[in-house]
């Protein structure tokens, strides 16, 4: 029996490797200062999620040190048995304060997040709405529901718009789910027309706002970005994680107190997983304070990012993540090879991630990216020959 098993996957990873979407793990020592070694090189990494630095600054850093010192490594069990460290309730009070609700609840990571808020609230008879380029555990989520589900055409609140109009009469509750930046285009949602539907055809809006939180809003993520622009934005379900601009690990839910006490009685995946561990939690919590008080820091990787796509003549940045489109996944790695033997980490990102023939480099930026190391980094891209032209039109 294992000899047939280890034949199939065989086969299945040499039809990867044909096709240039074997993945691998490549061990990847990261350092302060936006700085990563791999293979005993040090390179200025261009491709992490830590967008504010916050995982290697020192007061984050001492106040998870002197929770580990005290308090141990593990949570001991889930939240609802023995593992709900008081400072679960610190963390959730201030993430509540920062999004603009009511309560909010952690989770073990975004992805747990999803897989639990999702199935919690829909069901059979139901119908979800998705931005076709939703992340895969909003797909997941969706599909563990058992509630319909249909994908909208990605950012267009018209095509969402006609479809939560024909089909809304036939389903009891509507769920109308997107990003609020998109982790691989960068692109930010339209909330403020998604909002004015779900209020117009009785929906609930929830965004997972993974890569906007820290960033975005000074700091409170995309749902303030918008309101700062003057826009009226209601987003029922604020969803998102504590592993990219808060550097630590972990998922969250903001949103009203009913809600959340809704979801500690039936999200399975808060229900039956054990609590984040007690030095996580505390440097989440001062790392949270940074984000509070410290505006600029939260400025820096959209200025960073904005740099880059000025050198490059590609359309201002909206967000810290900046996709430069190679096409055919085979000449993605390559650029991303000859990236990092000039001194750079930036990731090839291939189907099934993205659409077929739109493998891209992804390029992140964060508040300690020296201006001289974004200037280089853009001229080695220039240098490869790129249409950038035809990206900056598309």
């Amino acid at each position: 029996m294992s000899r047939s098993l280890d034949a199939m996957v065989a086969e299945k990873l040499a039809q990867l490797e044909a096709k240039s979407l074997k993945r691998t793990l490549k061990d990847t020592g990261r350092s302060p200062g936006a700085l990563a070694e791999r293979e005993g090189k040090r390179v200025v990494s261009f491709c992490c999620n830590d967008y504010l630095n916050l995982s290697t600054d020192p007061d984050v850093v001492a106040a998870a040190r002197q929770s580990l010192d005290t308090m141990g490594l593990g949570s001991g069990a889930s939240r609802l048995v023995t593992g709900n460290d008081p400072m679960n309730g610190v963390v959730e009070r201030k993430l509540a304060e920062l999004k603009g609700s009511e309560a909010a609840l952690l989770f073990g990571s975004g992805y747990l997040a999803n897989i639990g808020i999702i199935p919690a609230l829909m069901g059979p008879g139901d119908l979800i709405l998705l931005d076709e380029l939703s992340h895969s555990c909003m797909y997941m989520g969706s599909r563990l529901s058992r509630a319909e589900v249909i994908p909208f055409k990605h950012n267009d609140a018209d095509d969402c718009r006609r479809k939560l109009k024909d089909l809304r009469v036939n389903y009891r509750h509507c769920l109308i789910l997107t990003e609020g930046v998109f982790s691989m285009d960068g692109d930010l949602a339209p909330l403020p027309e998604l909002s004015a539907l779900a209020r117009a055809l009785d929906g609930w809006l929830m965004t997972d706002d993974a890569h906007g939180f820290g960033v975005l809003g000074e700091g409170r993520g995309s749902a303030n970005h918008w309101r700062a622009l003057g826009h009226d934005v209601e987003v029922s379900l604020q969803m998102g994680t504590l592993s990219k601009a808060v550097g630590a690990y972990g998922g969250y839910l903001c949103a009203s107190r009913d809600v959340v006490e809704f979801m500690v009685n039936r999200a399975r995946s808060v229900i039956y997983t054990t609590g984040l561990p007690p030095s996580v939690l505390a440097g989440v919590a001062k790392a949270l304070e940074i984000i509070e008080t410290d505006k600029d820091r939260c400025a820096a990787p959209l200025e960073n990012a904005r740099l880059f796509t000025r050198l490059l003549g590609l359309p201002e940045a909206e967000s810290s993540i900046v996709p430069v489109i190679v096409g055919e996944a085979e000449a993605a790695l390559n650029a991303s090879a000859k990236l990092e033997a000039e001194g750079f980490l930036v990731t090839a990102i291939r189907p099934p991630t993205v659409p077929v023939g739109t493998a891209r480099l992804r390029v992140t930026f964060s508040a300690q990216h020296k201006r001289e190391d974004v200037e280089r980094l853009a001229a080695g891209i220039k240098a490869m020959g790129f249409d950038l032209d035809a990206q900056a039109v598309a």
